[in-house]
């Protein structure tokens, strides 16, 4: 009977465990949604914006600006996108090690990492990488003044010389399933046009490229922050919701094996007590 005390506890845990993963996994599907939404809406912003850049650089010729300067590279900020909370599968452990891999391959050492979210965050200091700053917590919802002020603290280390390039590392939201690590070279920004078409070459610049450029810079550093941190937000959801929906599943099928483990026991001790009985009954006579 302690047995079957014993698994009808560990069915009563499990069922229990099971409706909580349910129930994550519900909300990380409404998250999702709204993550989704988010991302898919700053892509077409960011594009924009970089294809209004690309144009006026190719029209402003020879302007020179801090955010397009390339120097040599003897420090690099990699700004590692993670997040605050666990149970999303793999998605901070993949984020970390590619991370790590990144740090291994510069044999200079003269990459520092700039954390957001608290799961980097705790990994790093346990193993004491130098870091420039960690940001954590970071916003349920991507918001575009989070993205602003990260961005003047990344551009104020970058004009100051404290770094000489800036990378991003996040996960790119693809779909509900599908997900990719990125690298993108953040700072300096490429000037000029990918493909070295001379369109745009007419514009007039009202009152000088330079002010043009000094407005038009932070902003597409800006949308492109955001739209990274809104992709990352989504991936995390996506995660989420994966594990959870596993989690749930596996949860189910053990509570079918306890349950014919349970059956099983019962079945053995009424036939065990129905033996007794029987053998009882031919005694007496």
């Amino acid at each position: 009977m302690s047995s079957l005390r014993t698994l009808r506890r560990r069915i009563r845990s499990v069922q229990n465990t099971q409706q909580i993963t349910k129930a994550m996994e519900m909300v990380a599907a409404a998250k999702l949604r709204r993550a989704q939404a988010r991302a898919l809406a700053a892509r077409p912003y960011s594009a924009k914006i970089t294809e209004m850049l690309g144009n006026l650089a190719g029209a402003a010729g020879d302007l020179e600006h801090p955010l397009f300067k390339m120097r040599e590279v003897k420090r690099t900020a990699l700004v590692l996108v993670t997040s605050d909370r666990g149970l999303c599968g793999a998605y901070n452990a993949n984020l970390i090690r590619a991370a790590e891999q990144r740090l291994r391959a510069d044999a200079t050492g003269a990459t520092r990492l700039y954390l957001v979210g608290r799961k980097a965050r705790d990994y790093f200091r346990r193993r004491r990488y130098p870091t420039l700053r960690t940001i954590t917590p970071v916003p349920a919802e991507a918001q575009l003044d989070f993205a602003r002020e990260m961005t003047q603290d990344l551009i104020g280390r970058f004009v100051s010389g404290e770094v000489d390039r800036v990378e991003l590392m996040f996960t790119r939201f693809i779909s509900a399933l599908r997900r990719r690590i990125v690298v993108e070279t953040y700072l300096p920004i490429a000037g000029g046009k990918a493909d070295g078409s001379p369109r745009g070459g007419e514009a007039i610049f009202e009152p000088d490229a330079e002010a043009i450029f000094g407005e038009l810079l932070p902003r597409y550093a800006a949308a492109k922050l955001f739209a990274a941190l809104a992709d990352a937000l989504a991936s995390e959801h996506s995660s989420r919701m994966i594990a959870m929906g596993s989690a749930r599943k596996n949860a189910g099928e053990l509570i079918d094996l306890l349950v014919l483990q349970r059956n099983r026991l019962r079945q053995a001790v009424i036939t065990k007590e129905l033996l007794d009985i029987v053998g009882g009954a031919e005694a007496l006579h």
